[in-house]
Formats: C-alpha cells, structure tokens, sequence
C-alpha cells in the first residue's frame, strides 16, 4: 500500500482527491452562503407584508387588520402568504393558518397542524390596541433550492471523483509506459550500446526535455569516450617512434665504449625524453580543458585588452623574423571565459605563424563583435604558403600536420590545444584557405562591450 500512495498514480490519485475535497469544502460554504440569502430574503418579505398591513388606512387595530386578513383571504391576492389575527384577550378573530401562536413577538419557524403539514418562516407583531399578527410564508421555496443544491454538489463530488481516479489512472499508466521506454534504453546503454538514446515523442514534455537533457549527456560521454579513443590511437601511434629513438639512444650509450659517443647518445636520449615531456604536457592540459573543469575558474574579462598585450608581446619577435603584422581590435569587448587560456589560445597561433611561415609572410590579426548574440570573432590571416586543400578537415586534430609543416619542429598539438580552449569556451574555431595563406577564426559568445577606458 505504501508503494502504491509513492507511484504516480498514487500521487495523481492525492492529488485529485484533494482537489474534489476542496471543491466539497466550497460547495458547503456555498450551499449555506446561499441558505442564509434565502432565509434574509424569506423574512424580508413577511417583515415587508406585516408592516404593510399594520400601517394601512392609519393606526391599525385588531378588529381593522382582522377585515384586511379577511379580505385578502377572500380575494386569493395573497396566496404565498398565511395569517392569523388574535384580540387583545388572545382569541383569534381572523386568519386562516392552520398552527398555533407563540407566546412572544419576533420571528419563527413554525410547523402547521391539520392534514397538510408543512413549515413556514412567520413573524409575529404587536397591535396597537394589544392584539396579535401573525404573517407567514412557506419555506418550501428554500428547502428546494437546498435540496437541488446538495443533489448538484453530491452529483459534482461523484462526478470528479471518478474523474480523478480516471485520470490518476490514465497519468499512471502513460506515466509507466514513458518511464518503462526510458528504463529499456538506459539498460540497453548499461550494457553497452552507446548508440542507443533517450526516446522523444516530439510532444515537449517534461518526459521530452528530461530525455533531451540525457541525450545531450550521452553525447558528451560519446564524444569523450571517443576522444579518448582517438587520444588512445594517437599517442600509440604518433609515440611509437620517438619513444623507439630513445630506446635506440640509450642502448647505444650503454653499449659503446668511447665516451665522447656515450655522451653524445645521452645528450640526445636527454632532448628525446624533454620532447616526450611536451608531449605529455600538452596532451595533458588538453584532456583537462576538454573535461571543462576549467570552467568553474570563469569570470568576465576584457578581451580586447588581453589580446593587445599578446600582440605587444609577439610584435618585436616577429619583426625579428621578418612578419609583418596588422592589428585591428575593437576596445572593450567582454568574455566570461578563462584569461590565461585565451592567452594560451593566442600564444599558439602566434607560435604557429612563426614556426611555419617565412621570412617577408605578411598577416592580419582582428578582434571584432557581431551577430548574433554579441559573437566575438577573432581571425588570424597570413599569405605564407598555407596548407593543402585535403588537410584542412584534419588540421585541428591531434598530432596531425601538414605537408608543409613536416620539416619543421613541432608535434602537431598546437591547434588541437586552441580548439579544445575554444570549446571550453562554447565556441569554434575553423580554417580556410586564403589564396595564398591560411586563415584561422575562432569564435566565441561575447557579453557587451566594456566603458570607454584605455587598454594594458
């Protein structure tokens, strides 16, 4: 019984029988709300008829309002109404009721003697000359409505009573059939189908977006599930060889007997064993921002600002170099993001131009806001020689370089590190070719753009 009162047709049942409850509750205080109407307006009419015959044709005496009684019996112009007239002795002189007289003035609820009983709301008034008036009505008028009410609210508390078991039932059974769906896929997902996902019927529910938030999960595990698949192939394959290098140089040292060559290997092993460092580093720090831990170090900070101390940063080295670049960054645009990985973010493609382009490589570096929801979007342009048209899918990945970029120093983690910083960020970041160049934009949303102050 316990379990039952828990399932949601047990909370639907409560639910409904509270509500049928409440409207018991307000059925009563309407029934007597509107019995109270009734009996105000019961007595109104008999107080309104007693003074009408109590003050007719100037001061009224018994015998004068006995011939009114009389009068009006006779000619039926009263016929909701019953009378009794009484002298000042207590004899009754006029009236056809059939009940008998109260001893003290006011009002009453009498019953009537005689073969047709039946109760009325009666007031009785005094006589100027010490007789009695006794004018009543009937209170079947009341006792219909009351009936006729009670019979509608009984009918009303049947009727949404069984209505509320019915849709206790029904919310119960559709509720179990959802949960039953949803228990299938997550068993099918426990058991390893990670394919399979959270059913959505299209209705917008709370079973739907409840679903559509699980989905959105199951395809963040998916997809770092998958990554690290990736990562798990990658280093396999892209370590195999610098680590067989290092493995070659140390034999080497230990089997040689010149000492000049047994420091020469070692040296070697020693530069092999800091590049496997990097490596690891890198591949590290990009598997902590891809796990977005680094987002409960967000705060709001100026974008603009932090980009122009990065470019003040790399300007003299890239003159040194022989690249020339062109700056144009809108002051004072916001971001809720990390600074220090946006500088990274930045120190990356920086390094990135200089390590593959060539002396006399012109570039173009912009920071600007737009549509839609105040987007930022940072693009770094040059004409170097760029990269094949085949490679831009991949360029991004980790450990993937380009054809033109083999002779050179690196180990293909650069740009994986800035779109796993741009994702942290909610963001993108994609490439294209410039004709000549290569051009990188990384986009990401902005919050507005900061008061008019100068940047550091």
């Amino acid at each position: 019984m316990n379990r039952l009162w828990r399932s949601t047709f047990g909370l639907a049942a409560v639910v409904s029988l509270l509500f049928t409850v409440t409207v018991l509750i307000v059925g009563v205080l309407v029934n007597e709300i509107t019995h109270e109407a009734l009996e105000q307006q019961l007595d109104h009419r008999v107080a309104l008829e007693a003074d009408t015959l109590l003050r007719r044709d100037g001061p009224a005496s018994s015998q004068a309002i006995a011939a009114l009684v009389r009068a009006r019996s006779a000619s039926g112009t009263r016929p909701d109404f019953g009378y009794i007239v009484v002298d000042a002795a207590g004899t009754r002189i006029a009236g056809q009721l059939q009940t008998r007289m109260p001893a003290n003035d006011g009002f009453f609820e009498l019953t009537t003697t005689g073969d047709e009983r039946r109760v009325v709301q009666a007031q009785i008034s005094r006589i100027t000359d010490g007789g009695r008036l006794l004018v009543a009505a009937d209170r079947d008028a009341i006792n219909a409505t009351d009936a006729t009410l009670w019979h509608l609210f009984l009918a009303a508390f049947a009727l949404m009573l069984v209505l509320g078991v019915a849709a206790a039932a029904t919310v119960g059974a559709v509720t179990r059939v959802r949960l039953r769906r949803l228990d299938q896929a997550a068993r099918a997902i426990i058991a390893g189908d990670m394919s399979r996902r959270m059913p959505v019927d299209g209705s917008n529910s709370e079973f739907d977006r409840l679903s559509n938030t699980l989905n959105e999960m199951l395809d963040r595990i998916g997809a770092l599930l998958g990554n690290l698949r990736q990562v798990s192939s990658d280093i396999a394959h892209d370590l195999r060889t610098p680590l067989t290098r290092l493995q070659h140089r140390l034999e080497s040292a230990g089997q040689s007997t010149d000492t000049a060559q047994q420091q020469a290997d070692i040296q070697a092993a020693s530069v092999q064993a800091r590049e496997l460092q990097e490596i690891f580093t890198a591949m590290l720090r990009i598997s902590e921002i891809e796990a977005l831990g680094v987002r409960k170090h967000f705060a709001e900070f100026d974008i603009s600002a932090i980009t122009t101390a990065m470019v003040d940063t790399y300007e003299p080295e890239m003159e040194a170099h022989g690249i020339g670049l062109s700056v144009d960054i809108t002051p004072g645009l916001l971001c809720h993001g990390d600074r220090r990985l946006w500088q990274q973010l930045l120190a990356n493609l920086f390094d990135n131009l200089l390590r593959y382009t060539p002396n006399g490589t012109s570039a173009c570096l912009s920071l600007q806001s737009g549509t839609p929801h105040n987007e930022i979007r940072l693009a770094i342009r040059d004409d170097g020689p760029g990269v094949l048209h085949d490679e831009l899918p991949t360029l991004f990945q980790r450990f993937k370089r380009s054809e033109n970029s083999r002779s050179s120093p690196g180990h293909g983690l650069g740009l994986a590190l800035v779109k796993a910083i741009a994702r942290a960020h909610s963001g993108t970041v994609s490439a294209r070719l410039a004709n000549p160049g290569l051009e990188i934009t990384v986009r990401l949303s902005g919050l507005s753009e900061a008061p008019s102050h100068s940047m550091s």
